[in-house]
C-alpha cells in the first residue's frame, strides 16, 4: 500500500532488485525523509521558508496527507491562511484532518470575517469533507453574527441530519444564533428540547438569557435566569457569563434592589474580582442613576479598563452631574487612559441630554483635534446637542461633516447611515426648520424608513406648530403599509400634535389605537399623554378617568392632571389632586408648585396660592424660582392686586425675567393701568425680549386708554424692527374636519348663512342686555363702525358655524391662538343662554366652559 502510493519509493525499491541496497533500508530512508520534512516545516520563521520546504516536497514527491497536514499547519502558524487552504484542498476527507477545516473556519470568525467563514463552510462541504461537533458551533455563531436566519435554519438542519441534535455544544450555538437573528420562538424551542432531554448545562442557560437580553426582552430574561437556578435545584450556579448577562436586564427596567442581590452574590462568590463582572455591575448602578454606589464599586476595583471609565462618565453625564463627567474625564487624560470613541461620545451626550449643546460641541472639536474618528452615536449625540440649543450653523455644518465621512462611504452600515439622516431630521426640525427636514424624509425610500424616521419627522411638526401635518403624516403610517409599527415615542408626538390643536376626534381614535394594540410595557408613558391630550382637548373628566385607571403613576401624570384641572378652573379639584399625591408618597418638587400656583391663579385662589408660595421654604424645603414668582406676579395681577405684585418683584432675590414682565404687562392691560404697563414693557425693552406679544399688549393698552397716538407709535415700532402680529384664528371640528376663521374671514362657503346668523344672535342677546365692549375694537373709528368690527371677530364666526352646523345638545369645542378678547367673552355669555350647547372655548391662557349664560373662568382669564 506504502509504496503503490509513492511512485518515487516504488522506483527506488524496484532498482534494488538489481542492486546491493537492502528493502529495510530504503524504508527507513522513506520515514527519515518524513520526519526530516516534519522537522523543517517546524523551524520555518517566514512564509518564504515554508514556500521553499514545500516546493521541496513537491519535487521529491513526499506530498503525503501526513506531510500536508503539516504545511497546513505551518503556513496557520505563519498567518497565511490562503496558502493553508489550498494544501488543505488536496487532502482526501478524512475525519482526524477536519480540526484544520475548523482552525481555519474558527480564524475568520475570529477575525470577523463572516462572509468568508460562510463560504469555507460551502467549499468544505463541496469536496466531500463531513463537519464535526466543533465545526457547526463556529459557522453557527457566524449565522448569528450576520445575522442571517435562512442560512442558520440551513445549518441547523444539516446539524440534525448528521446526527447532532444531542451534541449540547452545537445545541447551545443554536440557541445564540436564533437569539441573535431574533428569532425567539426557535430560540426558547431548540432550549426546551435540550432541558426535556436533560442535556442541557449552565452555558444552555446563559445563551437563552443572552438572547433574550438581545432582543430586549428583559422580563423573560429575569424569568430565565430564576428557573435557572429553581429547576437545577441550584445544581447550576451562575458564573461570570451568567451575571454579565443578567446585569443589563437590571439596568434596562431600573430594578436596583435586583441588581444589589446580583452584586452580593458576586461578592461571595468572588466573581466581582472579574474585570467584566465588576464592569456591568458599574454600568448597572451607574445606568440606574446610583453614581454614589457606582463610584464605590469603580474606587475598589483592582483592575479598571476603558470601559470601567466610560461607564462612569457616561453615568455622570446621563443624570446630568456634568462636572464630576468632566472632572473624570480630564482624569482618564492625566493617567494615560485610552480615550476611545466611546468616552468621547459619552461625554458629548450627558452635555447634549442636558440642553448645554455648545458644549457638546467644544468637546467635540477637542474629539477632532486629538485625532480621534467619531462614529455614528457620536454624531448622533452632536446633532442632538445641535437640536437643544437651536444651533442651526453648528447642525449644517455636522450635516457637511456626515456627507464628507459617513454618507459618501462605500460599503457603510445601512443601519448607522439611517441613524444619522434621523439625527439630522431631528436636528432640522428643532431649529425649526421643517421644510429641509421634510425633503430629507422624503428622500429615504418608504421600505428604507424606520420607526425613528417617522417618529422624529412627527415630532418635529408637532413641536414646531405644524400640528396638522404631524397628524396627517401618522395616517400615512398605517395607510401606506409602511411595515413600521408606532412606538410609544411615536404615540406621545402624534398625542401632542392632537393636543395642539385641541383635535379630540383624533385623539380618542389615537386612544383606541393604543387599546387595540396593547403597550402596555410602556403604558405609563403613554397614559400621561393621554391625560394631556384630553386635558388640552376641553375633555377634563375623561382625562380623570384615564388617571383613575393607570396601574402606576408618576410624578408626570399627577402634574399632568392638576395642569388639567388648573387649565379648566377647577382649582379646588387641582389642590385636591396635590394633596392626594403628598398622601402617595411623591415628593413635590418645583414643577409641582409651579402647576399648584398656576391653578389657583386661574381660579382667582389668591389666598391659597399665597399660602403655598410661602410653605415652599418652609415647610418642603423648595426655594422659589423666578418661574414661581412669575405665577405669584400672574396671581396678583389677575385679582387686580397690582401693588401687591410690583412690591412682589422688587423684593425678588434673582433678576426678573421676561416672563415676570409679561405677566405684569398682560394684567396692566386687563386692569388699564397705562402707568405701570409702560414700566413693564420698558423693562421687556431692556431684557431685549420684546416680540409680538408683549408689543400687541402695550399697543392694546393704548387703545384702551384712546392714546391713539401711542398705538400708531408702537405699530411703527413693529414694522421698523420687523416684528408681525399673529392675525386672530380659531377653528373647530365639523363632520367635514376642520373649519378655520381668521377676522373678517369671508372664504369659508357657508360664509353668508355664517354672517346672517351670527348677526340674527347678536341682535336676540342685545334684547337680552348685551351691549359691545367697543373698547376692544382697537381703532380710532366710530362705536358704530367698532361693533361692526367686533362682530367679525373669529370666535364668532366659528361659533356661528358651529351652532348651524352641530345637532342640539351636542358641545361645541372652539380653539383659538390668541386670547380671547373681552367683547367676545360676553357674546359668548349671552348666547349660551339662548342656545341648546355647551360652548367649550380654548384660547392661548385657559379653557373657558360657556353655559346657561356663566362662564367657569369666573372672570380670571
Amino acid at each position: 500500500m506504502l509504496l503503490s502510493s509513492s511512485p518515487p519509493l516504488r522506483k527506488l525499491f524496484l532498482q534494488s532488485s538489481t542492486s546491493c541496497i537492502p528493502a529495510s533500508c530504503i524504508f527507513r530512508f522513506y520515514f527519515s525523509t518524513l520526519s526530516f520534512s516534519a522537522s523543517l516545516l517546524q523551524k520555518c520563521k517566514s512564509l518564504i521558508d515554508a514556500k521553499h520546504v514545500h516546493q521541496q516536497i513537491i519535487v521529491q514527491g513526499l506530498a503525503d496527507p501526513t506531510t500536508t497536514t503539516h504545511l497546513v499547519r505551518t503556513y496557520l502558524d505563519l498567518d497565511a491562511p490562503s496558502y493553508a487552504l489550498a494544501a488543505l484542498e488536496r487532502l482526501p476527507p478524512s475525519p482526524y484532518a477536519v480540526f484544520w477545516w475548523n482552525a481555519l473556519i474558527r480564524r475568520q470568525v475570529r477575525l470577523g470575517f463572516i462572509d468568508d467563514t460562510l463560504c469555507l463552510y460551502s467549499r468544505m462541504c463541496r469536496l466531500g469533507w463531513r463537519p464535526d461537533g466543533y465545526t457547526f458551533p463556529f459557522v453557527l455563531k457566524a449565522c448569528g453574527e450576520l445575522p442571517s436566519f435562512r442560512r442558520g435554519a440551513s445549518v441547523h438542519a444539516i446539524a440534525v441530519f448528521q446526527g447532532f441534535e444531542s451534541n449540547v455544544f452545537v445545541c447551545n450555538a443554536i440557541v445564540a444564533m436564533y437569539g441573535r437573528c431574533g428569532a425567539m420562538d426557535n430560540a426558547r424551542q431548540m432550549f426546551d428540547e435540550l432541558t426535556t432531554r436533560g442535556i442541557d448545562d449552565l452555558v444552555s442557560w446563559n445563551s437563552i438569557v443572552a438572547a433574550y437580553m438581545q432582543n430586549g426582552d428583559s422580563v423573560s430574561a429575569f424569568y430565565m435566569f430564576d428557573r435557572m437556578n429553581i429547576e437545577s435545584n441550584f445544581g447550576f450556579r451562575p458564573d461570570a457569563v451568567s451575571l454579565v448577562n443578567i446585569l443589563p436586564a437590571c439596568a434596562s427596567v431600573g430594578a436596583c434592589a435586583r441588581g444589589k442581590q446580583i452584586h452580593a452574590y458576586a461578592l461571595r462568590s468572588r466573581l466581582h474580582e472579574d474585570v467584566f463582572v465588576a464592569n456591568a455591575i458599574l454600568d448597572m448602578y451607574a445606568k440606574c442613576g446610583l453614581m454614589d454606589e457606582a463610584n464605590r464599586v469603580f474606587e475598589l476595583m483592582e483592575t479598571k479598563d476603558v470601559v470601567s471609565w466610560n461607564a462612569m462618565v457616561a453615568g455622570y453625564s446621563q443624570i446630568g452631574r456634568c462636572e464630576e463627567a468632566l472632572s473624570l474625564f480630564e482624569k482618564m487624560q492625566a493617567e494615560d487612559v485610552e480615550l476611545n470613541v466611546v468616552t468621547w461620545s459619552a461625554v458629548i451626550s450627558g452635555y447634549a441630554q442636558r440642553g448645554h449643546g455648545y458644549h457638546a460641541i467644544n468637546v467635540f472639536r477637542e474629539m477632532q483635534v486629538c485625532g480621534s474618528e467619531p462614529n455614528a452615536v457620536t454624531l448622533v449625540s452632536l446633532l442632538s446637542g445641535c437640536a437643544s440649543v437651536g444651533a442651526l450653523l453648528q447642525g449644517k455644518e455636522t450635516h457637511c461633516y456626515v456627507i464628507k465621512c459617513l454618507l459618501s462611504l462605500d460599503g457603510g452600515d445601512p443601519g448607522e447611515d439611517l441613524m444619522v439622516i434621523n439625527g439630522l431630521i431631528d436636528m432640522y426640525s428643532k431649529c425649526k426648520n421643517t421644510r429641509i427636514a421634510r425633503a430629507m424624509f422624503d428622500s429615504i425610500p418608504l421600505k428604507e424608513r424606520n420607526v425613528v424616521t417617522w417618529t422624529v419627522m412627527i415630532g418635529g411638526y408637532a413641536q414646531q406648530g405644524d400640528a396638522n401635518d404631524a397628524l396627517e403624516l401618522f395616517s400615512s403610517i398605517v395607510k401606506e403599509g409602511s411595515g413600521v409599527v408606532p412606538n410609544a415615542f411615536t404615540i406621545s408626538c402624534v398625542l401632542m400634535a392632537c393636543a395642539r390643536l385641541a383635535d379630540l376626534r383624533f385623539g380618542r381614535q389615537i386612544h383606541a389605537y393604543v387599546l387595540r394594540n396593547r403597550y402596555e410595557c410602556c403604558m405609563l408613558f403613554v397614559a400621561n399623554c393621554l391625560i394631556d391630550m384630553y386635558a388640552k382637548s376641553g375633555d377634563v373628566d375623561t382625562a380623570r378617568i384615564v388617571f383613575d385607571n393607570m396601574y402606576e403613576r408618576n410624578a408626570v401624570s399627577w402634574t399632568s392632571l392638576m395642569t388639567g384641572y388648573g387649565m379648566h378652573g377647577h382649582g379646588e379639584k387641582a389642590l385636591q389632586v396635590f394633596h392626594e399625591m403628598r398622601r402617595s408618597g411623591l415628593v413635590s418638587d418645583g414643577v409641582t408648585f409651579v402647576v399648584v400656583l398656576y391653578a389657583c391663579s386661574h381660579s382667582g385662589m389668591v389666598d391659597q396660592g399665597m399660602k403655598y408660595f410661602n410653605r415652599m421654604s418652609t415647610e418642603y424645603g423648595l426655594v422659589p424660582g423666578v418661574e414661581h414668582y412669575a405665577c405669584m406676579v400672574d396671581l396678583l395681577g389677575r385679582a387686580g392686586r397690582l401693588c401687591e405684585a410690583m412690591k412682589l418683584i422688587d423684593d425678588m432675590p434673582m433678576e426678573p425675567s421676561p416672563i415676570v414682565w409679561v405677566a405684569l404687562l398682560s394684567a396692566c392691560r386687563n386692569h388699564g393701568n397705562v402707568e405701570l404697563g409702560e414700566y413693564a414693557a420698558n423693562k421687556l425693552l431692556e431684557l431685549e425680549s420684546e416680540n409680538d406679544g408683549s408689543y400687541t399688549l402695550l399697543s392694546n393698552l393704548y387703545a384702551n386708554a384712546r392714546r391713539w397716538k401711542d398705538v400708531a407709535r408702537i405699530r411703527s415700532l413693529m414694522k421698523y424692527t420687523g416684528i408681525k402680529k399673529r392675525p386672530g384664528c380659531s377653528w373647530i371640528q365639523g363632520k367635514k374636519g376642520t373649519a378655520t376663521f381668521y377676522v373678517g374671514d369671508r372664504s369659508h362657503p357657508l360664509s353668508q348663512q355664517i354672517y346672517n346668523f351670527l348677526a340674527e344672535l347678536i341682535h336676540r342677546i342685545k334684547a337680552m342686555g348685551y351691549v359691545p365692549e367697543t373698547s376692544f375694537a382697537l381703532h380710532d373709528v366710530d362705536d358704530e363702525e367698532k361693533g361692526d368690527l367686533l362682530l367679525e371677530h373669529s370666535e364668532k364666526l366659528a361659533l356661528a358655524y358651529g351652532i348651524l352646523t352641530s345637532p342640539p345638545g351636542v358641545p361645541i369645542r372652539i380653539t383659538k391662538n390668541l386670547r380671547v378678547c373681552g367683547d367676545c367673552h360676553m357674546a359668548i355669555t349671552y348666547i349660551s343662554r339662548i342656545v341648546d350647547h355647551e360652548i367649550i372655548l380654548r384660547d392661548s391662557s385657559r379653557f373657558h366652559h360657556f353655559k346657561n349664560g356663566s362662564c367657569s373662568c369666573r372672570g380670571y382669564w
